[in-house]
């Protein structure tokens, strides 16, 4: 049977019924999670299964809720834009209250309540209703209220006798009180602010003052409008939004702001409580992100006192790997003072107990924390890692003791990539795994090895939706590449499904080649354009460069002061090793990646003429000064420091070079990578006399291949490709 892209849009989804939001409840009795609907691969339901009664069922139809709800506010939208949700609708986002008796959820900007004590007609319960979006809902520890963000301000509601009580009122304009600022959103995977003390007697909470960021007019271009958006986006070396932290006492209302040090030139990574519910730990951020300090700050007086202090010589990745011990004084730290992410125990003074792993591999996860469970009766600490292989995520134990580091042991098999959500007793774990010969599955496994259920169902039998295109799937293969430096990089490649051994193939280049990403990874690709590729008899690799995520600091650190250098030189080492392989045509070379991969696309057509017979740049930066403060300063410092590395990272000083075809893709309501950059690109190309293509999408943001837009945009590039090599 024929893969065609409009299929991979298709419903059932071609990877098998998606499990999201994988969650056990709070007493260990069920597992819930998010599941797509039969006849809408973009719709999540909200599910249960029973592990008394081994069973699952649907808790709520998500479509029965909409009829009520208000539209999503601007700043919602927004918000599910950099949660990389924005095609999903639905239920997004639940929270259990810690009795486990019942869930908190939104869908369509109000706030519902699913009890599993209530009877039938009483079980589910639309707690809020109009007067404006509702977002990120969290329920206090007792179960009794409910706080929210509506209109900029904290609200709190009384589950008891349902009145609303506002905790901020001066939120608005350009003050936000309880909410993430842009970058924390789009570059710090923080995506709340504010927090319940595990008292349930305060809630720490931001305070964001955008008053000093630029306000920028950007245009939203539509099919049938254009609208004029005033965005404050804090473009590399302009004012950031000022952060305050305050602790509001809930009864009273009274709020106590945190001493945060002498600059307000600062970033607030993470807010925790201590368990003592009278101390926050914050992480303090330099604006040069060169330290990270983190700090406990006192809620009746606001004042801290520094605990950890981290630096580098290049940047500090953040991190969400601090757990306190409810048994002692002390907590679980992670650090790359040695080069690589591992876990630290200290005392709550400061004063370092040990190190808790060892090795040169990574403690980390995807987007997610990297430590599962903390398992205080027997010693153990839990967490993923990447110690048997780069490419491949495990779970794994170790010692609480300090003793010995190097001793940890694997949980999970087999090779491949393990997402897990351990119990809170460490007797279980749920277990989403894929490897390149099986969809995503989803088990619940005892940690003793002794039993194991299948939460899914989605094995790759005759039953499976892949299933009739599975005779002419490209599996990949993995290798390894060495930089002249002696730098191993990691490939993988997918051939063509049917290789003629009386011509040479095209071949191209997937690439997002930026800092912080892995590409390469053992895990399900089935259902992808890249099988729609290598039907059509093309070759594609995929090639993680330096500056990528997963290897630790010597391997990020090249592309420091000056970006699309080291990482276009890696590239070119594997487009040099693909033109070499015998079944390739090395003159007919392409290459194509979205975002970064963009931007890389575009440097490898300018900076090496000639390599390349054709390029799809999407959504691509052209002008780092045009990029937001957080993500270009950690790698390039301010335009004003490094002039010439702002200048030789800027693909619209080498655009003279282009020679081969070129396709430059972008969402014309883009508020991520500003629709600026591809028209600035325009005009470059056009004045250097350069020949060029372009597609644009009325009202498409920069995830528009997530969304109904992507069927267009991939059946774009093929032709393009296929027309050009």
């Amino acid at each position: 049977m024929e893969l065609t892209v409009d299929r991979l849009f298709a419903t059932p989804a071609l990877a098998g019924p998606a499990v999201l939001g994988l969650k056990i409840s709070p007493d260990g009795s069920r597992v819930t999670c998010l599941r797509a609907q039969k006849g809408d691969i973009n719709r999540l339901d909200l599910w249960e299964y029973d592990l008394r009664e081994r069973r699952s069922r649907r808790l709520v139809d998500s479509t029965a809720l909409d009829s009520s709800s208000a539209p999503l506010s601007e700043e919602e939208r927004a918000r599910r834009e950099r949660q990389r949700t924005a095609a999903l609708s639905g239920i997004l986002e639940y929270e259990y209250a810690a009795s486990a008796r019942c869930l908190i959820f939104a869908s369509g900007g109000d706030l519902y309540r699913y009890s599993f004590d209530a009877g039938d007609d009483a079980r589910l319960q639309q707690l809020t209703h109009a007067g404006g979006s509702k977002t990120d809902a969290k329920i206090s520890p007792d179960g009794t209220l409910l706080a929210f963000v509506r209109d900029q301000n904290l609200v709190l509601l009384d589950l008891l006798t349902f009145r609303e009580r506002p905790l901020t009122q001066d939120g608005g304009g350009p003050i936000k009180n309880g909410m993430a600022e842009y970058v924390a959103q789009e570059e710090m995977d923080r995506n709340s602010g504010y927090w319940w003390s595990p008292d349930g007697a305060n809630i720490a909470f931001a305070r964001i003052d955008e008053t000093p960021v630029s306000l920028k007019q950007r245009f939203e271009i539509s099919a049938d409008e254009i609208t004029t958006v005033a965005q404050r986006y804090p473009a590399a070396g302009e004012p950031n939004a000022i952060v305050q932290i305050g602790a509001i006492d809930v009864r009273s209302g009274t709020i106590r702001w945190m001493d945060l040090g002498p600059s307000a030139d600062i970033y607030i990574a993470r807010v925790d409580w201590l368990p003592d519910g009278k101390t926050l730990a914050i992480q303090r951020q330099s604006r040069d992100q060169r330290l990270l300090e983190l700090l406990f700050a006192d809620i009746e007086t606001g004042k801290n006192r520094t605990i950890i202090s981290e630096t580098s010589d290049s940047w500090i990745d953040l991190h969400d790997e601090l757990s306190f011990l409810k048994s002692s004084n002390r907590f679980v730290w992670a650090s790359s003072r040695d080069g690589h992410r591992h876990l630290y125990l200290y005392e709550c003074d400061g004063r370092l107990v040990g190190r808790l792993t060892q090795g040169e591999w990574m403690v980390e996860d995807f987007r997610e924390r990297a430590i599962k469970c903390i398992d205080e009766k027997n010693g153990l600490i839990y967490f993923t890692a990447t110690k048997d292989h780069p490419a491949e995520r495990h779970l794994y134990a170790a010692s609480l003791d300090t003793r010995t580091p190097d001793a940890t042991r694997r949980i999970t098999a087999p090779a491949g990539i393990h997402s897990v959500t351990m119990s809170s007793d460490a007797s279980f774990y749920v277990d989403n795994y894929s490897s390149p010969a099986e969809p995503p599955q989803t088990l619940i496994r005892s940690v003793d090895g002794t039993s194991s259920h299948d939460l899914s169902g989605n094995r790759l039998d005759q039953r499976h939706p892949y299933f009739p295109f599975l005779a002419m799937e490209s599996r990949p293969e993995f290798g390894t590449l060495t930089a002249a430096d002696g730098a191993v990089l990691h490939y993988r490649l997918y051939r063509p499904h049917r290789i003629d051994p009386s011509r040479r193939h095209p071949a191209i280049i997937d690439v997002y080649g930026g800092p912080g990403v892995q590409r390469v990874l053992k895990n399900w690709s089935g259902g992808s354009f890249t099988q729609i590729l290598t039907r059509a008899g093309y070759f594609v690799l995929q090639l993680d460069g330096r500056g990528g995520a997963g290897r630790g600091d010597a391997f990020k650190s090249p592309i420091r002061g000056q970006l699309g250098h080291a990482e276009m030189e890696d590239q070119l080492l594997g487009a040099e090793w693909l033109a070499q392989l015998r079944d390739v045509d090395p003159g007919r070379l392409g290459v194509w990646g979205w975002s970064y991969g963009g931007y890389m696309t575009l440097m490898l057509m300018f900076k090496a003429p000639g390599r390349f017979r054709a390029g799809v740049a999407g959504a691509p930066v052209t002008d780092w000064s045009l990029y937001d403060t957080h993500y270009t300063e950690r790698f390039l410092g301010t335009p004003r420091d490094n002039p010439k590395g702002y200048e030789a990272s800027s693909v619209l000083s080498c655009a003279n070079g282009l020679q081969g075809k070129l396709l430059v893709m972008h969402g014309m309501a883009d508020d991520n990578v500003l629709f600026t950059h591809s028209t600035k690109l325009f005009r470059r190309l056009q004045t250097l006399g350069k020949p060029f293509e372009m597609m644009t999408y009325p009202g498409g943001k920069h995830g528009l291949t997530r969304t109904k837009d992507g069927a267009h945009a991939f059946m774009t590039i093929k032709r393009f490709f296929d027309r050009n090599l």
